[in-house]
């Protein structure tokens, strides 16, 4: 039994390591795909924080959460890769370090919690997967929004060095968050639940592997 737990132990090791190797490539990377409007990425990472919180739990989502959340601090604000949180940054060091690792922590927890809940209500897993893929994009995006009206002054002023003259929410929700948040929210609710029962797949047949030789 000891030995099983160990090995159960350090399968989800190595499943979350993996997930969070896959977090930090495709947010190094993404940066090259622009909005560009506002020299702002769109990001693709969503997915594997809400197929960790969904695999291995809310703490493992809320944690490939966090590791996106600092990838995003460091290297947008603190190395000045993306101008957006770059000035941010400048202007709000802490709470530009609070909104980029909160919106996406809290993210992966709730997808978690939330897959946990439904998982078994349904006879099919997939209403619980497609709600855990999708509160994933809409706390992340909400959260962000909040994180913006802490520091609502210095977004306008970058808003109208990047040409909106629209005002404080235009500039937020049209200019930064809405193109993001309908890629992401789309592509979460397609692959999300599609690479989840593949995984699944997976670890029923390494778990039917085992069985087999003992």
């Amino acid at each position: 039994m000891m030995k099983k737990e160990q090995s159960g132990f350090i399968l989800r090791l190595v499943e979350l390591s993996m997930l969070t190797a896959i977090v930090v490539v495709l947010q190094v990377m993404g940066v090259a795909i622009k909005i560009p409007a506002l020299g702002t990425s769109i990001s693709l990472v969503l997915i594997p924080i809400a197929l960790g919180a969904m695999l291995l739990g809310p703490f493992s989502g809320a944690f490939l959460g966090f590791v996106f959340g600092m990838v995003v601090f460091i290297g947008g604000g603190v190395m000045a890769a993306g101008p957006f949180t770059a000035m941010l940054f400048a202007a709000h060091p802490f709470l530009t370090f609070l909104t980029c690792t909160v919106k996406s922590t809290v993210a992966g927890l709730a997808a978690g919690f939330l897959y946990r809940a439904l998982l078994g209500r349904f006879k099919s897993p997939l209403p619980a997967t497609f709600a855990a893929a999708g509160i994933v994009p809409i706390l992340n995006t909400g959260i962000f929004i909040l994180g913006c009206l802490t520091m609502k002054s210095a977004v306008t002023d970058i808003s109208l060095q990047f040409g909106f003259t629209q005002g404080f929410f235009y500039f937020v929700i049209i200019g930064c968050a809405g193109i993001n948040f309908l890629f992401e929210f789309g592509l979460n609710l397609i692959l999300s639940p599609a690479l989840a029962r593949i995984a699944l797949a997976v670890r029923k047949s390494r778990s039917a592997g085992k069985r087999d030789r003992l």
